[in-house]
Parts: structure tokens; C-alpha cells; sequence
């Protein structure tokens, strides 16, 4: 009996590697199409923070003082100013037509209010219909205006005839020391790349796992698929996916040597867990392949079911807006995504450096989605041997 199962196994093992080389759209679905998204993504982010975006200065002004400022935010790595306007119309048709970020009016007389002791009011006009763009924007322009600031009031304080150390201690009675523990570069690709690569290799993994066993339904060919398995559930479906598990698992290795070796993503913690994760993600996604298609019976329904799928976990995942920030409702949702649980095993075995046993949770919480998939597995074969439910896409 085992000699038989292992013939078996062999036997529809064969016929898939078959199927996967003499098929254009399976070929790119687990080797074209992730290698391409991999480089895509590493090339975008490769900068890792946004550097040199353009802002406007409306200088009104125009005195020492206004044109140290301009200078230090143009010293900044993260603006450029663009060109001086003369109005805030011209600055507001620039942000509108795209040209610039940004604008920063410096209003007439600035100087000359200052030194007389009194304040004046700089305004940073920011198109945040991009949030991050807006953010560095208005972080960088305030950094340099609280050092130019910090300048003049320490010069005022020196001039009635403090030390230095008594002007600043004047100036700046506390001082803040900040800092960034798990991402001190503060470089998107510490999590964006990281997350936009795994969500690819789970977007490839299960829409083309749909594929893979939809094309048989839609084909017709199930019964042959199932006979050479010996009219064997477990080793049919195993000896299916276990090319495309094989062939993900080595994309997840790839994307491993890109984010540790290449983009210094630091791992703290177990790099095993990582690995193991990484297998049992894959194995999730194939499991959640199996309950999309038992379910429609149909697997045009069934990619399109599935890239949404995929797509709400970068939502629901907690990397951008924290998990336990969510409603009830939401964290609920977010429950029923593996990606959810990667990205806590991810995150804290990488960044973090958690103790190990941190990972368990998330680990054994992948495995419910695999048995929950295999669960299926009976109603799927019972459909590719029903004539009614074939040549549906």
C-alpha cells in the first residue's frame, strides 16, 4: 500500500512539474512574475527615504535673516526649495499643477520684528493629500526653523550678558534625547519594502495555487489528476502544490537574502522562527486556495475573491495603523488574514529581537488556516469528478 501511495504521489508530481512547464501562465505566476516583482519593488524603495522634495519660499522679507533660513531648509536632505514666488498665488498654482510640495511664506518685516523682541509668523502651506510627503515636509521645515530660533534667542540672551551656558540653559531648560530603537535610520524599507515583498509572495502564492487546481476543474482533467493518485485525496492535492511550495518557499529565501544580506534589514531575534513562518505562510495561503475554490466552484470568482484576499492585508495587518488602535469590528478582520500573524513573527523576530517564544502564538495560529484548508480537501475532489462544474472560469 505504501508502494502504491509513493508511485502515486510520483506519478501526479511528475504530471504537475509537466503542466508547469508547458503552461505560459504558470510559469509566471511562480517564477516570472515574483522574480519581476522583486526587482520592481527593491528598485522603487531603493533610496529608502524620500530625499529632495521641492518646496516653494514666498520671501517677502528678504534680509539676512530670511535668506539664512531659505538656506538651511534647502540644506536639508529632505526638501529642496524649488524657486522663490513672489506671491502665494503663484505658490498655490504651483502646488496645484504638481511642481512643488509645498510652500513657506515669510512675511514682510520679519526681521525687524524680531529684533525689536517680538515674534513673528512663518506659514507652511503643505499639500498632505500624501501623508508621508506632507510629514517630512513639515518635520524638516520645523527643525530648521526651531534651530534658527533657538539661534537668534541664544544671540539676545548672550547680548544682556550671559555665558553660553546660562543663555541655553535659559533657552532650552529641558532637553529631549530621542531614541529610535527598532528603525534608527527611519528607512521605509525597513517596512515597506519588507511588507510589500511578502505580500507579493502571498498574492503569487495563492492566486497561483487557484490556478494551478482551478485549471484542472475548468479543463475538465480532474478525473485523470485523481486517478493518478489512486483516487487518493491527501496524496493528489500534495503532490499538486508541492512544486509551487517548493518554488514559493525558494522566492521566500530570495527575498530573505534581499532584505538581511543586501538592504541590512537587522534580525534580532531567531532567524529560524523567520524560516519557519515563511514555510508555514505559504502553506496557509495554498490551504486558503483549496477553501476558495471548494467554495465557488468557479476560478474566475475565485482570483478575483483571492486578490482581495491579499490586498486587505496590507490593511488589516497592523503594520501602518496598529492593530490594537482598531475597533472590535476590526481586529476582528484582521484575525482572519495569515498575513496578520507574519507580520507579528516578522516584525518581532527581525526588528524587535522578542524571545522566541513570542513567535509560537502567531505560528500555531498559520497552522489553524493550513488544517482549516485541508478540511476541503474531500468536497474540492468531489466537484473536479462532477461534469456540471466543469468549463466554468
Amino acid at each position: 500500500m505504501k508502494t502504491q501511495n509513493t508511485s502515486a504521489f510520483q506519478n501526479v508530481l511528475q504530471r504537475e512539474l509537466q503542466r508547469i512547464t508547458n503552461s505560459w501562465a504558470l510559469l509566471f505566476l511562480t517564477i516570472i512574475g515574483p522574480a519581476l516583482s522583486i526587482f520592481l519593488i527593491v528598485w522603487i524603495f531603493s533610496t529608502g527615504v524620500p530625499r529632495d522634495l521641492p518646496i516653494a519660499v514666498i520671501d517677502l522679507d528678504r534680509t539676512v535673516l530670511s535668506r539664512k533660513l531659505t538656506s538651511m531648509i534647502d540644506a536639508s536632505p529632505v526638501v529642496q526649495v524649488h524657486t522663490n514666488y513672489s506671491s502665494l498665488n503663484d505658490a498655490k498654482k504651483a502646488i496645484e499643477n504638481g511642481e512643488v510640495d509645498a510652500a513657506l511664506y515669510i512675511p514682510k518685516d520679519a526681521e525687524r520684528t524680531i529684533y525689536r523682541g517680538n515674534s513673528t509668523t512663518t506659514a507652511l502651506y503643505i499639500n498632505n493629500m500624501n501623508l508621508v510627503k506632507g510629514g517630512l515636509i513639515n518635520s524638516a521645515v520645523r527643525k530648521c526653523i526651531g534651530t534658527l530660533s533657538a539661534g537668534i534667542k541664544l544671540q539676545l540672551q548672550m547680548k544682556s550678558g550671559l555665558c553660553q551656558e546660562q543663555a541655553m540653559s535659559r533657552i532650552m531648560p529641558v532637553v529631549l534625547r530621542s531614541v529610535l530603537l527598532f528603525n534608527p535610520y527611519t528607512s521605509y524599507s525597513y517596512y515597506l519594502t519588507v511588507s510589500l515583498l511578502f505580500i507579493c509572495l502571498i498574492v503569487f502564492t495563492l492566486l497561483g495555487s487557484i490556478y494551478a487546481i482551478g485549471d484542472e476543474l475548468y479543463r475538465g482533467t480532474g478525473p485523470q489528476w485523481i486517478r493518478l493518485s489512486g483516487k487518493n485525496y491527501i496524496v493528489a492535492i500534495v503532490g499538486k502544490l508541492l512544486p509551487y511550495t517548493v518554488a514559493y518557499y525558494c522566492v521566500a529565501m530570495i527575498i530573505n537574502i534581499v532584505l538581511f544580506y543586501f538592504i541590512e534589514v537587522p534580525v534580532r531575534g531567531h532567524l529560524s522562527s523567520i524560516l519557519i513562518g515563511e514555510l508555514l505562510l505559504i502553506l496557509s495561503y495554498q490551504a486558503m486556495a483549496i477553501f476558495l475554490l471548494t467554495v465557488t466552484t468557479n476560478m474566475r470568482l475565485s482570483l478575483s475573491l483571492g486578490s482581495g484576499y491579499c490586498m486587505l492585508a496590507i490593511t488589516f495587518c497592523g503594520l501602518t495603523f496598529p492593530v490594537f488602535g482598531m475597533t472590535i469590528f476590526a481586529q476582528s478582520i484582521a484575525k482572519v488574514f495569515p498575513f496578520t500573524y507574519w507580520i507579528t513573527i516578522l516584525m518581532g523576530q527581525s526588528l524587535r529581537g522578542e524571545p522566541i517564544v513570542n513567535s509560537i502564538v502567531p505560528m500555531y495560529s498559520l497552522l489553524v488556516f493550513v488544517f482549516f484548508g485541508l478540511m476541503f480537501i474531500p468536497k474540492l475532489m468531489h466537484s473536479m469528478l462532477n461534469r456540471k462544474r466543469w468549463g466554468k472560469m
